[in-house]
C-alpha cells in the first residue's frame, strides 16, 4: 500500500498552511523578535540606496568646489554607509536566525507527534502500509515543512516590507523611475506563480518516488542473505537503478521549472534596469533628477534583485511545505482502530480465566473466524492446531486487542476486553510471537525489553528455563554481548529462545505461544517446556503450533479449519475419535518417534 496525499484543492492547501502557521506561533518570543529584526533589516537595506545616492551627489560637489566641509560630509556618508551594511547584517543574521530556530523547534514537535501516532495506529494499519513510507514521511516530509517555515514564512514578511517600503520610497521620489524601477515584480510574481503550481504536483510525484526507492532499499537491506543466496545482485541493482531514474526526471524536470523561471525573472529585472538607466539618463540630462538620485534607483533595484530572486526559493519552499504538510497531516489525522473505549478501567485480574464467546473475524471482509467459543483457565494449557490460514494466529491477536472481533466478546475474568485499557491489558497478556524480533543492543537489554529495571538474576533465570544459559555464558561478553540488527548474528532458535525468555521475564498472567518454537529442536523444545510448566502452573496458557509434538502435552487442544473448532478434547481422545487430529498425527509422527511420543505422553 502506498500512501497517497489527500491534498486535492485549495481549500485543503490553505488548511495545511494554517496548521503549520499556527505550529509557529507557539514560539511566540522567538516569532515576535524574528518579525522586530525582519523590520530593522528592512529599514537599514532601505537606508543603502539612499545613502549611496546622496554619496554620489557630495561626490559630485567635492569634484565641482574644493570644499573641506563637503569633503567632511563624504566621510560622514561613508561611514553612515558602514554602519548601515553592518547593522543589515546583524539584523538579517538575527531574522534567519530566528526563522531556523522556529523550523526545527517545529520539526521536533512534529518528529514526536509522529512517533506517537506510529505507535497508536492498528496493526490493521500497520499490515497495509510500507516500512518505506513511514520513514520517508518521518523524514523528508518532516523537513520540508520545517523548511517552508524558515524558508517561506518569515522570509514572506521580510519581502512584503522591503518591497512595499521601498515602492513607497521611489514612487514618491518621481513616479515614472519608480514605474520603471518596479514594472519587473508584476511579471517576476507571475513566473512565481506559475512555477509554484507546477512544482506542487511535482513535489507529490518525487515524494512517491523517493518513498518508492526507500522501499527498495529497505527490503534490500532487510533481506541483504536471501540476495546474496540467490546471486541477485544485477537484479537489486536493476531495480535500484530504474527507480532512482524515475526520481531523477521528476528532479530534473523540477530543476528546468526553477531554471526557467530564475531566469526570465533575471531578464525581466535586467531590462527594467536598463530602461530605469535609459530614462534616468536623459532626466539627469535635462536636469529633473541628480545624478545621485538616479543611483538611488539603480541600487534599489539591485538591493532588490536579491529578494525578487527569493521568490524561486519561496515557491519551492510553498510548494514543498503544502505537499510534505499534507502528506504529514493525512497520518496524524488518522484514527486508530483500537484504542481505549470511553470509561475503559484497568484489567483487574482475580484467577485470569479467558473466554472466547462466538467470536466472529475478518481481514477485509474475508471471515477467518466464524463462532470459536472456549475457555481457558489457570493452570490449564490449551493447544490450538489447524492447517495454515486456519485462524490459529489470529486468536493470538485478538486476546491482546492487536484486532477487534467483529462480533462476539473475549474476556478475562468476566471483563470484556473492549472495556479495558490497552496498557493494563497488554501487561496481563503476553504473546510469543513465531517471528521473534531482536533490538540492535545487547542480549541482556533484549531480554529485559519490557521491564528495563529488571534484576540480573531474574534475567539469567530467565535465560535458563529458554535454554540459552549454557550459549551465553560462552560469549566474551555473556550477556552484556551485543546482537546484530534484528538478531541477525543469532540463529532462528536462539532468537526465538530470547523472546520467549523476554515474555516469561514480565511474568505475565496469560501467555500465548504463536507457533514460537518453530525453529527449535524437539530435544530443546522438550527441554524448554519442562521448565515453563512449573512457571505456567498457576497462568492461563495458550500454545499454537502447526506441529503436534509441541502440544500434545495439553489439557485440551482445539482442531480449527477454516476459522471453527472442528474437534476439541486432549490428545488420546483426538486419537480415539480418528478425524482430522489423528490424519495430522500419523503424517507427522514417522514411526521411528513413537517411542518419543510416548515418552511425551508419559509425561502428561
Amino acid at each position: 500500500m502506498t500512501l497517497k496525499p489527500k491534498i486535492t484543492n485549495r481549500t485543503q492547501i490553505s488548511g495545511t498552511y494554517i496548521r503549520i502557521i499556527k505550529m509557529a506561533l507557539k514560539q511566540k518570543l522567538l516569532l515576535v523578535f524574528g518579525v522586530i529584526t525582519i523590520f530593522g533589516a528592512a529599514g537599514f537595506q532601505l537606508w543603502i540606496p539612499i545613502l549611496l545616492g546622496s554619496s554620489v551627489d557630495i561626490a559630485m560637489d567635492v569634484f565641482s568646489a574644493e570644499n573641506a566641509d563637503v569633503s567632511d560630509q563624504l566621510i560622514f556618508s561613508g561611514v553612515l554607509l558602514l554602519i548601515s551594511s553592518i547593522m543589515r547584517g546583524i539584523f538579517t543574521m538575527a531574522y534567519n536566525y530566528s526563522g531556523e530556530s522556529i523550523g526545527q523547534h517545529i520539526g521536533y514537535e512534529l518528529r514526536l507527534l509522529y512517533y506517537q501516532k506510529l505507535q497508536k495506529l492498528s496493526f490493521s494499519y500497520h499490515s497495509h502500509i510500507h516500512t518505506g513510507d513511514l520513514i520517508t514521511r518521518g523524514i523528508l516530509d518532516i523537513e520540508g515543512v520545517s523548511m517552508f517555515v524558515r524558508t517561506a514564512v518569515l522570509r514572506s514578511i521580510y519581502l512584503v516590507v522591503l518591497i512595499g517600503t521601498g515602492t513607497y520610497l521611489v514612487l514618491s521620489a518621481d513616479l515614472v523611475l519608480g514605474i520603471i524601477s518596479l514594472s519587473f515584480v508584476p511579471f517576476a510574481g507571475w513566473r512565481a506563480t506559475a512555477a509554484r503550481l507546477q512544482l506542487r504536483s511535482s513535489w507529490f510525484a518525487l515524494q512517491e518516488k523517493l518513498s518508492i526507492l526507500s522501499k527498495v532499499m529497505d527490503e534490500n537491506l532487510g533481506g541483504i542473505r536471501v540476495v546474496r543466496s540467490f546471486a541477485s545482485k544485477t537484479h537489486e541493482m536493476d531495480k535500484f537503478d530504474r527507480a532512482s531514474e524515475e526520481a531523477l526526471t521528476i528532479a530534473n524536470n523540477q530543476v528546468q521549472i526553477k531554471s526557467k523561471n530564475v531566469s526570465l525573472i533575471g531578464i525581466s529585472f535586467l531590462t527594467a534596469m536598463g530602461l530605469v538607466l535609459w530614462v534616468g539618463g536623459l532626466k539627469v540630462i535635462n536636469g529633473s533628477i541628480t545624478i545621485g538620485e538616479l543611483t538611488t534607483f539603480l541600487a534599489f533595484m539591485s538591493i532588490l534583485q536579491a529578494p525578487v530572486r527569493m521568490l524561486g526559493m519561496m515557491v519551492n519552499a510553498f510548494a514543498r511545505g503544502a505537499a510534505s504538510g499534507g502528506r504529514l497531516f493525512s497520518v496524524l489525522d488518522m484514527s486508530s482502530d483500537i484504542e481505549d473505549s470511553q470509561g475503559s478501567t484497568k484489567l483487574t485480574i482475580t484467577k485470569g480465566v479467558l473466554k472466547f464467546k462466538e467470536v466472529h473475524f475478518g481481514y477485509e471482509g474475508e471471515h477467518t473466524l466464524n463462532g470459536v467459543t472456549f475457555e481457558v483457565k489457570p493452570g490449564h494449557v490449551v493447544g490450538i492446531v489447524g492447517p495454515p490460514g486456519s485462524g490459529k494466529s489470529t486468536i493470538a491477536h485478538l486476546i491482546p486487542r492487536f484486532y477487534d472481533p467483529s462480533s462476539g466478546a473475549i474476556t478475562i475474568d468476566g471483563q470484556n476486553i473492549k472495556d479495558v485499557t490497552l496498557d493494563s491489558l497488554r501487561h496481563a497478556v503476553s504473546v510469543v510471537e513465531q517471528d521473534s524480533f531482536m533490538f540492535t543492543a545487547s542480549i541482556d537489554h533484549n531480554v529485559a525489553y519490557g521491564n528495563p529495571w529488571a534484576e540480573d538474576l531474574d534475567v539469567e533465570t530467565a535465560a535458563r528455563n529458554t535454554q540459552m544459559y549454557q550459549y551465553i555464558s560462552r560469549l566474551p561478553n555473556k550477556f552484556s554481548t551485543m546482537i546484530g540488527e534484528r538478531g541477525v548474528s543469532l540463529s532462528g532458535g536462539q532468537r526465538q529462545r530470547l523472546s520467549i525468555a523476554r515474555s516469561i521475564l514480565l511474568n505475565p498472567k496469560i501467555i500465548i505461544f504463536d507457533d514460537s518454537t518453530s525453529s527449535v529442536d524437539a530435544a530443546t523444545e522438550q527441554k524448554i517446556r519442562v521448565a515453563l510448566q512449573e512457571i505456567s502452573r498457576d497462568r492461563t496458557s495458550i500454545i499454537i503450533s502447526h506441529r503436534l509434538s509441541s502440544l500434545m502435552h495439553a489439557d485440551e487442544i482445539l482442531f480449527i479449519e477454516k476459522g471453527k473448532i472442528i474437534e476439541r478434547g486432549n490428545h488420546n481422545k483426538l486419537i480415539n475419535n480418528n478425524g482430522k487430529y489423528a490424519e495430522l498425527y500419523k503424517l507427522q509422527i514417522r514411526p521411528d518417534d513413537k517411542n518419543k511420543s510416548e515418552k511425551i505422553k508419559n509425561e502428561r
